[in-house]
């Protein structure tokens, strides 16, 4: 039992802090210098896919044609994948010269509609956003000044969630996940080796654009495929995007469930790109997390099974006590009450970590999410209104 308990410690010592000193050995030895330039502004094409996205479609579009970019030099394109509320109406109701619509007749996920708005696309840099998320008008010269640098191929910004401020909420433990991805996609970025984008803000050099796979996410994909040519990938916190995060725990559980189970089809499926330090990043960063319940487990049944000790007693006490807080934090958030950070960060993190081993397990046994359902409290603009949760 000492081994397990041993075995469980390195494995999660690893995962959350291991990787990070990993990062920052490498580093030190192929740490990337970006030539940026600020007065590079060559044509971007914005692709947004949007499926029953009435609710939000028109800020979002009027918005993005208002960022503070050349308006020569700036295009958004809107993909319907076959919405049967007012998106298609309110998108063409918008006049502007710089929007495309595209209606797809048949519903087939957002990379199908996405690869048809690439093709009508005539921009050197392809930027991808989502329909419900608010991207800062500054944020596209911040992400495209690196363009300059032929070297780099995609760059990703930072996402932050936020919530009214009467929703309850698991905010702490969020806040701690999102601090947590940032601080590892940084110290990717400076080795030009970034993992996975944030769907709602990054680009790519459109020269590395290839057909997307429709059951695949295109943050993981895309970036993967853009390692395995030889670009950088790049992390630019200066650009963040805001959305309304989803209140209800089964709609978290949901979302992390379908990206996990996503991933570990994208894994399998562009194996061959995951060579060399690419395949060491995605195993200590994704693989190993998603499997994160095991040394947990291991680590409780190991220390009741040394609770002779009177160490593992304690260790045994404190797995407990953290168990009953994640409990607690699972009653505040299923009757609408605000526990405090105290009960949310052992719920969320709980919750994340049986999300994530499900979506793994089921997509081993064949399940597929090219489609989905959205998230409906996670939509609606009123944003003066909103508090940042990261």
């Amino acid at each position: 039992m000492i081994v397990l308990f041993l075995a469980a410690l390195v494995w999660l010592g690893y995962v959350f802090v291991g990787y990070l000193v990993l990062l920052g050995l490498v580093g030190l030895v192929r740490r990337v210098r970006v030539k940026s330039r600020e007065d590079f502004l060559p044509v971007i094409s914005v692709l947004i896919s949007a499926y029953n996205e009435e609710k939000d479609i028109e800020w979002k579009v009027k918005e993005t044609l208002q960022w503070n970019y050349p308006a020569d030099r700036l295009e958004v394109l809107v993909a319907s994948d076959a919405s049967d509320d007012r998106t298609d109406e309110i998108v063409q109701g918008i006049r502007d010269s710089r929007l495309t619509f595209v209606r797809m007749e048949k519903r087939g996920g957002k990379n199908p509609a996405l690869n048809r708005l690439a093709m009508l696309a005539r921009g050197e840099i392809l930027f991808f956003t989502d329909a419900n998320s608010h991207v800062e008008a500054h944020c596209l010269r911040r992400i495209v000044r690196h363009f300059a640098d032929q070297r780099v191929g995609c760059v990703t910004g930072e996402m932050h969630y936020v919530r009214e401020e009467s929703d309850p909420s698991f905010s702490g433990g969020e806040r701690f996940y999102w601090g947590y991805e940032s601080l590892v996609k940084l110290m990717e970025s400076r080795i030009g080796s970034v993992l996975v984008c944030v769907g709602s803000i990054f680009a790519l050099r459109r020269s590395l654009f290839f057909p997307l796979q429709p059951d695949l996410a295109n943050d993981l994909e895309i970036p993967l495929r853009t390692a395995k040519a030889g670009s950088w990938i790049l992390y630019e916190p200066g650009a963040s995007s805001k959305e309304k995060v989803a209140r209800r725990p089964e709609q978290e559980y949901s979302r992390r469930r379908r990206i996990a189970g996503q991933g570990m089809v994208g894994m399998w499926r562009l194996r061959k790109s995951l060579t060399g330090f690419r395949g060491l990043q995605f195993f200590s960063r994704k693989f190993l997390r998603w499997l994160g319940l095991l040394p947990m487990g291991m680590l409780l049944i190991s220390s009741l099974w040394l609770a002779s000790n009177p160490l593992f007693a304690a260790l045994f006490i404190l797995q407990a006590a953290f168990c009953g807080l994640a409990l607690i934090g699972a009653l505040f958030a299923w009757t609408g009450r605000t526990g405090g950070s105290l009960v949310s960060v052992p719920f969320y993190y709980v919750l994340v970590n049986i999300a994530v081993l499900v979506g793994v397990v089921e997509a081993c046994m064949g399940r597929r999410f090219s489609t989905w359902e959205i998230a409906t409290l996670s939509r609606g603009a009123e944003e003066t209104k909103w508090q940042r949760v990261n």
